[in-house]
């Protein structure tokens, strides 16, 4: 195995394009299902999903990966083929998935460089058995009249018996630009194309161990000579299924004196490209697509964050600031230009699509509606919505919690429904949107929706209320269900009742800086709004004194800060400090007294007051002063302080303009 893990580019190549094939494949089986039928192009895609997958398992001695994917291959070999009446589409697409399921765990293993040891025996012999009744009950014969589609051609056996003569091709192969490791592709196949012939020679030769065989291969293409039983149709279908092809041209030798030459281009062809091909088989947008190691855009957003510190550093340095610098000042706000142009190009390069973490949710939707025998529509808008890849990474399990949650929890059986005067099919709709500097994802259902008494009851038994219940809101008490340990579900299933509830929701959601809110009508349903920022790496900041430390807030949590007067400030009989605003009675948290800070600003009206937007629990935050609006590089704490000492309220840190250092304060994670 750790042979097999020594070429990590090739390796890494491999986790990246499967990865991919797999998206796209879970895509168009749940798609086909929906339509209760699988139509010439979904048949011919996930066919071709399947080779892919196989030969570049094959290659990387994944075996067990290699071995399922033929199979599932040859089964859609035949569908191709003969397109059977009958079909259990049910079951088919049951099959696919269970061998999906069975390839992304071991691509896990592989991601983790762990022994990919597992065993795909019986999902083969279950693909094997539902081939075997689909030739049965359509009436074809089961052993060498459907062969596999590559190591075995469809050819009458009397023929094939004294098919002596072998037709002799050339091929030159060139390979979309911007691909990269067009020397692996050309092995790739080689390695296929030697169990389809009988003789094989391609120049450059040594195209793994030579160094310069890339650029020979983007300069005048990949040249293959060979022998074989097959005919050109077949032939040129095998280099038709490359990735990432431009161009091929093939040519086909009878004798000397008598050539047919046939040049075939990948422009012909485009015109019976199904229309949902992966993107990275993509024949219209490899050209001006690169793929890059996402360590380097993580360095590279490193190096842009050490930038605007440095630029802030040099602008607000001290001994400047103070003198009348015409020109300086000039040159600044051209630097100040260019930095923030740079940081912007390089955060839409981190910026990738809602769609493939809403995808998923389709398949989580199907299998939970088989399992518990419901019917529920999914309606997805605005995954085109972009996030940080950073971000994106924490709101999966969120999402698919939630999904769980309303068929489980929420969607009623479709008798219920019925008697309710509602649709059958319920339906969740899951809805992302830009709000300024975070993206609002919003999963809607029309269930049974929450029972406040029922809440309430719970609360009460865990002891987790923390004001009467006659000055709660209806959002506060919907609220309660983000609390560990809180779950109404009596029965334990597969699925809730364990104590495991929305708090999962709410920890993932804080992790990144968001927030999470229920809404809901009873026999109406129910509203789960999930608030994430746009990014995580560089955000715009109040920083903020307090004594001699200094804290940064984030912009978008500010609504606004103003200096009070010591007649505004309130006691409550629990000696709690709060102002009212508005007409809205607001608590006061003091800076200096929850981190044990010395200062001299203690007095009201010394100070400043800025108020805390959260959710629907505003508060104000008392500090010395305003010092200024700035953007800042979020940076992780220190391990040491991680580990040795709870803090509460902190978000990371920050390098400020002159040298200090500045906490960034989490809201959320304030108590008051």
């Amino acid at each position: 195995m750790s042979q097999i893990y020594s070429n990590e580019p090739m390796v890494d190549m491999y986790i990246f394009e499967t990865s991919q094939l797999l998206e796209q494949l879970e895509q168009a089986i749940i798609s086909s299902e929906q339509a209760n039928e699988y139509s010439e192009n979904s048949i011919n895609e996930i066919f071709r999903f399947m080779h892919t997958i196989k030969g570049s398992s094959g290659m990387m001695l994944f075996n067990n990966i290699a071995e399922l994917a033929h199979s599932m291959e040859d089964l859609f070999y035949f569908l191709r083929e003969n397109k059977p009446d009958n079909v259990d589409y049910s079951r088919l697409s049951d099959l696919v998935l269970e061998g999906l399921d069975f390839t992304k765990i071991e691509l896990e293993k592989i991601k983790s460089r762990d022994e990919v040891d597992g065993n795909a025996a019986s999902i083969i012999k279950d693909i094997k058995a539902f081939l075997a009744q689909l030739k049965s009950s359509n009436s074809f014969e089961t052993a060498s009249d459907v062969l596999n589609p590559i190591e075995d051609v469809l050819i009458p056996k009397e023929i094939d018996e004294n098919y002596t003569d072998l037709n002799s091709f050339n091929a030159t192969v060139f390979f979309e630009d911007g691909c990269e490791m067009e020397n692996i592709r050309a092995y790739t196949i080689i390695n296929e194309l030697t169990e389809l012939t009988e003789f094989i020679s391609y120049k450059p030769e040594n195209v793994l161990d030579d160094d310069t065989s890339t650029s020979v291969i983007r300069k005048s293409g990949f040249h293959i000579s060979l022998k074989t039983k097959k005919s050109y149709d077949e032939i040129n279908a095998f280099f038709m299924q490359t990735m990432f092809l431009k161009d091929l041209e093939l040519v086909q030798e009878k004798n000397e004196s008598d050539s047919n030459k046939i040049k075939e281009k990948i422009s012909e062809d485009k015109k019976n490209t199904p229309k949902n091909v992966a993107p990275v088989a993509s024949q219209n947008n490899v050209q001006s697509i690169i793929s890059v190691n996402v360590d380097k855009l993580d360095k590279l957003m490193d190096l842009v964050g050490e930038m605007v510190i440095a630029e802030a550093m040099v602008t607000q340095n001290p001994e400047i600031t103070s003198l009348e610098l015409e020109s300086f000042q000039t040159s600044s706000r051209r630097l100040h230009k260019i930095t923030s142009e740079i940081q912007d190009m390089v955060m839409s390069i981190r910026m990738v699509p809602l769609s493939t973490t809403f995808m998923k949710m389709h398949r989580i939707t199907r299998d939970m509606c088989k399992k518990l025998n419901r019917k529920v529509e999914l309606v997805v808008i605005g995954e085109e919505t972009e996030v940080d890849k950073n971000i994106i990474e924490h709101i999966s399990d969120p999402l698919m919690h939630i999904i769980r949650n309303s068929i489980d929890h929420g969607i009623e059986d479709s008798d219920e429904r019925i008697s309710k005067n509602k649709d059958e099919v319920g339906t969740i709709i899951l809805e992302a949107k830009n709000s300024g500097n975070n993206v609002l994802v919003v999963i809607k259902d029309d269930g049974r929706g929450l029972n406040k008494e029922k809440i309430l009851k719970k609360a009460r038994e865990n002891n987790i209320l923390v004001k009467k219940e006659s000055d709660m809101s209806d959002t506060e008490i919907y609220n309660l269900i983000l609390l560990p340990g809180f779950s109404t579900k009596e029965n334990i299933t597969e699925f809730s009742g364990r104590g495991v509830g929305m708090d999962v929701v709410t920890k993932n959601l804080e992790a990144v800086g968001g927030s999470v809110s229920v809404d809901s009508v009873e026999n109406k349903g129910s509203t789960i709004t999930l608030k994430i920022p746009l990014t995580l790496a560089i955000i715009d900041g109040m920083n903020i004194a307090v004594g001699s430390s200094r804290y940064t807030i984030p912009i978008t949590k500010i609504k606004e800060s103003f200096r009070p007067k010591k007649e505004d400030l309130l006691i409550d009989p629990e000696g709690n400090e709060m102002i009212m605003l508005r007409g809205e009675c607001l608590p006061i948290l003091r800076l200096h007294k929850y981190y044990s800070i010395d200062t001299n600003i203690t007095d009201f009206n010394e100070g400043i007051l800025i108020m805390i937007e959260q959710e629907d629990n505003n508060f104000c935050i008392f500090a010395d002063e305003l010092i200024g609006k700035q953007q800042v590089v979020v940076k992780s704490l220190p391990n040491y302080i991680k580990k040795n000492k709870k803090i509460t309220g902190l978000a990371g840190c920050t390098l400020l303009g002159d040298g200090s250092i500045s906490l960034i304060l989490d809201t959320a994670g304030l108590t008051l």
